[in-house]
């Protein structure tokens, strides 16, 4: 299975306290990353604070890094770790431009970059971004419309396109990414969007399900993708988990649940996932406990444990647990 980091590109607040990350932690975590064995970086898109986490620091603005710029910096600074994006929100991003860097950063690294999508956690954003849209756009639609214009922009020499959203004559977009074909991963649990992976994505990046339903998802994706024609192989399954290690499972629980990251859950829970689980169903344990989750996410089809989100109060904690899991779980006898 590989394992990859959430590096905290858009996670003051959200998570983590505020301030957390300096600019100059990002390709040092990136370098350390690639050391430790993990196969890729990643980040989130946020592009203004949440209320609740204005509520939980008030006066206190988290800086919210651009996740595109960051991954650049990380893919300079490296030579096999792939960077990725958990997920960018073509929603609230221009999809030409989107597409522009995406294949830039592919270029520059040697097709080294996964562009994971999605719609965005937070409506909220959506509305304080684009005010004048937000009453009657449907998200969901945007992200079909960009996904689609992207995926051409990203393989036709010149594109034409006349949608609800987004419109352009005769665009010419070069250079094209390295890939070929390129790494689009469609973010999301719901089953939308594991029709859309099916259909376009090479990799599915939902966040944390209790564990029958994800494999129930799984199962859908694979049966779904063989209907339209395509290889159920050749989509990655690569669902987001948090990760606390401790010496023992007793331990692990008590600081998961004591960490900012509890706060996110609740924020999230009217995508209706049963809270109850988000222990047992997360890479949360002691070295032992956590090689038997591995193990049964690998029985139910996971391919990749991706983006991994690591609950802290320091980058030091931040770092002390990356690389406890690499050397106890990715490459326990080394």
């Amino acid at each position: 299975m590989k394992f990859s980091i959430s590096l905290p590109t858009c996670f003051e607040g959200v998570m983590y306290p505020i301030p957390f990350v300096d600019p100059a932690d990002f390709v040092r975590l990136a370098r350390s990353c690639e050391k430790l064995g993990y196969h890729s970086v990643w980040g989130n898109d946020h592009i203004t604070t949440q209320k609740y986490v204005s509520d939980l620091f008030p006066g206190k603005p988290p800086n919210f890094y651009d996740v595109m710029t960051v991954l650049s910096f990380c893919a300079a600074a490296t030579t096999t770790l792939k960077v990725g994006t958990a997920v960018a929100i073509p929603p609230m991003r221009d999809p030409f431009w989107l597409a522009k860097q995406a294949a830039t950063i592919d270029q520059l690294s040697a097709g080294r970059l996964i562009l994971g999508v999605g719609v965005g956690a937070y409506r909220e954003e959506f509305e304080a971004w684009a005010p004048r849209i937000s009453s009657t756009a449907q998200r969901g639609e945007m992200l079909d419309e960009g996904i689609a214009l992207m995926r051409r922009l990203f393989t036709e020499t010149r594109v034409t396109h006349q949608g609800k959203y987004y419109a352009c004559r005769d665009m010419e977009m070069f250079p094209k990414p390295a890939q070929n074909p390129f790494a689009l991963w469609v973010g999301g649990h719901n089953l939308a969007n594991v029709e859309r992976a099916a259909q376009v994505g090479t990799g599915w990046l939902p966040g944390w399900r209790p564990w029958p339903e994800l494999e129930e998802r799984i199962k859908s994706l694979k049966a779904r993708a063989a209907e339209l024609g395509r290889d159920p192989a050749a989509i990655e399954v690569a669902p987001q988990f948090s990760l606390t290690i401790a010496k023992t499972a007793e331990e692990a629980e008590r600081r998961y649940m004591a960490s900012g990251l509890v706060h996110h859950r609740k924020s999230l829970a009217y995508t209706g996932r049963d809270l109850s689980k988000q222990v047992v169903a997360n890479l949360v344990g002691s070295p032992d406990l956590l090689r038997e989750k591995v193990a049964g996410l690998a029985r139910i089809g996971v391919d990749h444990a991706c983006a991994l989100m690591i609950p802290a109060d320091s980058i030091a904690e931040f770092e002390d647990q990356m690389e406890w899991f690499a050397k106890a779980v990715i490459s326990p006898s080394a």
